[in-house]
């Protein structure tokens, strides 16, 4: 089966090597997004999907708008590729595209669809306070991720799961997911189904005024919230910028038993004493040995895992809380984005 393969970040990694290394599909080019600069260097940094594609010798298009590109365009079309298969690539392709080849352009999308079609349903699934996700791979159509959906796949969510763990194991249960679609496709063993519109859900892009900490919300919300955006939150702390980066809920809505038995252990006997406590916001209300500070927040507390100082590497609540002689008493303030 010969394949063009569109993808740019991580996420589309592990199911663009489980094509190259499957000796019925033949990956026959790779489409991905123009290298950009990051880092303090600003340097050109290629995509996670280009790096993998050179080392394979494929060849790699990176047009900047793929609709307008009549050299891709055209490319695309001289291929005469059985199917496009289309992950986390960035752009939206033309219905001309999307006509291209024999099979269609398979997608493998990171939700249950129709729920949290868009650019992010990881990260919001995660903010909503999801206990299951998965993988939808579908026959693209012109609409946002509205396409005929194919075949699925679920995975549990853990209350110590964040985006890049929970990006890990979906991007795995993608590849093999997109493996078997193919090879069901092509042998007609799949029939598409319809998307019902109306249970359709949207996970729009995330901003940088998604990040700020307000005490003032409930423990699992913000948990929730740090998990979801991680490892960006932040608060406001001795007037600089603290990160959070871990977290525990410590208030009704925690399952103890889905933490590892050592913080059970510990959390147990002193999770009563603080889902039932009233105090202000952002109020630093007890420290735990050798786990870290408990925040005050609307509904219960805060345990803070670990934590990104500005301009410092990550800590663990523990290190953090010894380096700074941090207090009980002191207040971390509700972050606030410039605009």
């Amino acid at each position: 089966m010969k394949i063009v393969f569109f993808g740019t970040p991580q996420f589309a990694v592990p199911t663009l090597e489980k094509l190259l290394n499957h000796r019925e599909m033949e990956v026959i080019a790779v489409v991905t997004q123009p290298d950009k600069r990051r880092d303090r260097g600003n340097k050109l940094t290629p995509s996670p999907v280009k790096v993998v594609a050179y080392e394979h010798h494929i060849p790699v298009w990176q047009p900047e708008r793929i609709k307008k590109d009549q050299e891709t365009l055209q490319k695309l079309r001289d291929t005469q590729a059985d199917a496009f298969v289309v992950v986390a690539y960035g752009q939206i392709l033309s219905a001309e595209i999307l006509n291209m080849p024999r099979l269609g352009c398979i997608n493998v999308h990171g939700s249950i669809l129709p729920e949290y079609r868009g650019a992010a349903p990881i990260q919001w699934c995660l903010y909503n306070g999801d206990r299951t996700t998965g993988i939808t791979t579908m026959l693209m159509d012109v609409g946002m991720d509205t396409g005929a959906m194919l075949l699925f796949a679920t995975t549990p969510i853990s209350i110590l799961d964040n985006a890049h763990t929970l990006a890990t194991r979906l991007e795995n249960i993608g590849a093999d997911l997109l493996l078997e679609t193919l090879t069901k496709l092509a042998a007609g063993e799949i029939q598409p189904i319809p998307q019902d519109n109306n249970l359709a859900t949207y996970a729009r892009l995330i901003t940088k005024q998604d990040y700020p900490i307000d005490w003032s919300k409930p423990a699992f919300a913000l948990h929730n919230q740090v998990r979801a955006f991680y490892p960006n939150c932040w608060t406001n702390w001795r007037g600089q910028q603290l990160k959070i980066i871990s977290t525990i809920p410590l208030c009704t809505d925690l399952e103890i038993s889905e933490l590892p038995e050592d913080l059970q252990k510990v959390l147990a006997p002193k999770l009563p004493e603080f889902v039932n406590r009233v105090g202000t916001p952002g109020e630093v209300i007890d420290i735990i040995k050798n786990l870290g500070a408990v925040i005050q927040t609307q509904v219960g507390c805060l345990l803070l895992l670990s934590v990104q100082p500005a301009g410092k590497k990550v800590l663990s609540g523990w290190d953090f809380v010894n380096g700074s002689r941090l207090q009980v008493g002191e207040i971390l303030l509700e972050g606030k984005v410039d605009c």
